[in-house]
C-alpha cells in the first residue's frame, strides 16, 4: 500500500507555546486509521527507507531514539491530519489495537484450520466477521474490531516482520472467505463405499480367539479355575478322563465350600453387629429425648415456683402498705 503523497512530509513540529486542546471519548474508525498510517510511516523511518530519505529532505530531524520522540512524532502526524489526540492516549490505543488484532487473528487461523477437518455433520468455528457483537463477547473476542483496521493492521506488521527478515504475517482470511467452511460437504462422498463392508473376509481373525482362552490356564485366578473346573465335572460325567481329575476337582470344590462359609459368617457378623449399632443407637436417643423432657419439666418448674413466689411477696407488700395507711390514717384522727 503507497501511502499518500502529504504524508511522505514530516509532519511540523508544533510550537511549545500553543497549547493542544485534545479530544477524549472512543476512538472513531478515521482517527484509528490516521493511528495506524502514523505508526507505518514512523516504521519507515526508523528503517531508513525512502521515507525517511524524502523526510530528511523535507528537512524533518533524524530518527528519534527514545520512544518518547517517537510517539511525540506520532502525535504530531496525527494532530495534523484531523486526529487531536496526545501520544499517551496513541500509545494505550495502538497497545489495545495489537492485542485484538492478535485474538482476531488467532481465532481466524484456528477456524480456517477446523473448517477441512470438521466432519460432514458438525460445523465448523464460525468466522470472526460472521458473528455478532454477543456471540464475539462470549467468546472473549473484540467486539469492534472493522475490517479495514484489521488489514491495515496486517499490512503494518507484515512489513514489520519483512524488514525483519522473518517470514511475512499470514492475514487471516477476511469476511469474503467465510466460503471455506462450504468445503466440508465433499466428505459424504463416501457413503457410497459401503459395498465394501460385504468383503467379510477380515473376518477370519475370530479363529485366534481361542487363543486367549489357552492364556487363563498359566493365571492362578480362582474364578477362572472354578470355571475350569465346573467344565471339566460336565466332561467328567460323559466318563472321559474319569480316574486322573476328581481329586483336584474336590479340592478345588472344598475350597470354594470353605470360602463360601467364610463369606457368609463374616456377612452373619457384620449384619448382627450393624443391627446392635442400631438399636444402642435407638436407645442413646430414647435418653436423650427423656433428659430433654425432665429438663424441660424442671425448668418449668421453676419458672411456676418464680411467679408464685412474685405473686405472695406482691401481695405481702400490698397488705404492708394497706397496714400502713390505715395506721396513718387512725393516728389522723386520734389527734384531731
Amino acid at each position: 500500500m503507497t501511502p499518500p503523497s502529504p504524508a511522505l512530509a514530516a509532519p511540523p513540529p508544533s510550537p511549545a507555546s500553543a497549547p493542544r486542546d485534545y479530544r477524549k471519548g472512543n476512538w472513531t474508525l478515521q482517527e484509528t486509521l490516521v493511528l495506524i498510517t502514523a505508526k507505518r510511516l514512523d516504521d519507515d523511518r526508523r528503517a531508513g527507507g525512502a521515507h525517511a530519505h524524502a523526510h530528511a529532505l523535507a528537512g524533518s530531524p533524524t530518527t528519534p531514539r527514545s520512544a518518547e520522540q517517537r510517539w511525540k512524532w506520532v502525535e504530531n502526524y496525527c494532530w495534523n491530519h484531523g486526529c487531536l489526540r496526545s501520544q499517551n492516549q496513541c500509545n494505550d490505543k495502538w497497545d489495545n489495537l495489537l492485542r485484538d488484532y492478535k485474538k482476531v487473528r488467532d481465532y481466524e487461523s484456528r477456524a480456517a484450520a477446523a473448517a477441512p477437518a470438521a466432519a460432514p455433520a458438525t460445523r465448523a468455528l464460525p468466522s470472526y466477521w460472521a458473528m455478532e457483537r454477543h456471540e464475539r463477547k462470549d467468546r472473549n473476542l473484540p467486539t469492534n474490531l472493522a475490517p479495514e483496521v484489521f488489514d491495515a493492521l496486517t499490512d503494518v506488521l507484515s512489513r514489520r516482520a519483512a524488514r525483519r527478515g522473518g517470514a511475512a504475517i499470514t492475514a487471516a482470511p477476511p469476511p469474503p472467505q467465510l466460503a471455506l467452511p462450504a468445503p466440508p460437504p465433499p466428505p459424504p462422498l463416501p457413503p457410497p463405499s459401503p459395498p465394501k463392508p460385504p468383503i467379510v473376509q477380515p473376518r477370519a481373525p475370530p479363529p485366534p480367539l481361542p487363543l486367549p482362552a489357552a492364556v487363563p490356564p498359566p493365571a492362578t485366578s480362582v474364578s477362572a479355575e472354578e470355571l475350569t473346573g465346573s467344565s471339566e465335572s460336565g466332561e467328567d460325567d460323559d466318563g472321559s478322563d474319569a480316574v486322573a481329575e476328581p481329586e483336584p476337582k474336590r479340592r478345588r470344590l472344598n475350597r470354594l465350600g470353605s470360602s463360601v462359609v467364610r463369606s457368609a459368617t463374616v456377612l452373619a457378623r457384620t449384619l448382627v453387629a450393624c443391627e446392635e449399632k442400631r438399636e444402642r443407637r435407638h436407645r442413646e436417643v430414647l435418653e436423650l429425648e427423656e433428659r430433654r423432657l425432665r429438663l424441660e419439666e424442671e425448668r418449668t418448674e421453676v419458672r411456676r415456683q418464680g411467679f408464685a413466689g412474685l405473686v405472695s411477696a406482691v401481695n405481702s407488700l400490698s397488705s404492708a402498705i394497706h397496714a400502713l395507711v390505715s395506721d396513718h390514717r387512725s393516728g389522723d384522727s386520734a389527734s384531731r
